[in-house]
């Protein structure tokens, strides 16, 4: 059986094995592949192609204007900018693919066969995750000769971590809020919360006047238990790895196993509020 896609006039030939043949995996390679081809047909990774020139020419105009330590100065901002583009450019695919497959009815006669919700919801996590990871190298391609070789593995690593978890967000937001501008104003608002919340920390902690007042404690209270359950992504993809000098080991790891937590909490947040909506 094919299912449509009238927006992209795509069909998608997905044959859905009997039931007495059914395997999960199956059902979710199949649908990540499909979701990475649509990625391609999308024109993502072109996309990212011109993001990386128009970022690459713009860090080469911003050499020219530094007077000492050019190099620094144009790693600093294009490692900046490409970090900021490629979070954009993932979410709002996630977010439009999601939308078109609701507008479509196109996932509705695909649940309406034998794929359970979960194996659509892995297969589709799978294939953005794949889209996020060709984004992260395909960005971070100038760096490895802009900055030592170390560095620019770890900043690409750690990259594709972060476009993970904006993909598991996305994905949970379109699928609660099932509208397109709800569900990327939440993914634009949790982003630049998770990327400011040590500045709010720091702000909280030293005060100019009031530190004993009722409402700067209440304040700091809700500050550091937002920081309990939130990453810390201004600690993560960090442009002084690239311009100082490489993090440990380590640190990349406490990375990906942050990232790692919060991809299983808001895909089974996802899979919870997905099994609710009714056909």
């Amino acid at each position: 059986m094919s299912v449509f896609s009238g927006s992209l006039g795509i069909a998608i030939g997905y044959t859905v094995p009997s039931v007495e043949k059914s395997v999960p995996l199956v059902h979710i390679t199949t649908i990540g592949k499909y979701t990475a081809i649509e990625a391609v047909r999308t024109r993502v990774p072109v996309m990212a192609l011109l993001v990386l020139a128009a970022l690459l020419g713009a860090s080469f105009f911003i050499r020219e204007l530094a007077v000492t330590e050019t190099i620094r100065f144009q790693t600093g901002f294009y490692a900046t900018a490409a970090r900021l583009c490629a979070v954009f450019l993932v979410s709002l695919y996630v977010l439009a693919s999601i939308t078109r497959e609701f507008n479509d009815k196109g996932l509705d006669v695909l649940l309406a066969l034998d794929v359970p919700r979960a194996h659509y919801i892995c297969g589709k996590l799978a294939g953005f995750m794949l889209t996020a990871l060709v984004v992260a190298v395909i960005v971070s391609l100038p760096l490895w000769a802009l900055a030592p070789t170390a560095a620019a593995w770890m900043w690409t690593a750690s990259l594709f971590v972060e476009l993970a978890l904006v993909v598991a967000l996305s994905l949970f937001c379109i699928v609660t809020f099932n509208q397109l501008l709800p569900a990327a104003g939440f993914v634009a608002a949790f982003y630049l919360l998770a990327r400011s919340l040590t500045a709010m920390r720091l702000m909280s902690a030293h005060p100019v006047a009031g530190e004993d007042t009722l409402s700067h404690q209440v304040t700091g209270l809700f500050v550091e238990s937002l920081a309990y359950v939130m990453p810390a992504l201004d600690r993560w993809t960090e442009t002084a790895w690239l311009v100082n000098a490489a993090p440990e080991a380590g640190v990349l790891l406490v990375i990906a196993v942050q990232g790692a937590i919060y991809l299983a909490l808001l895909t089974a947040a996802t899979l919870f509020d997905f099994h609710r909506r009714s056909l």
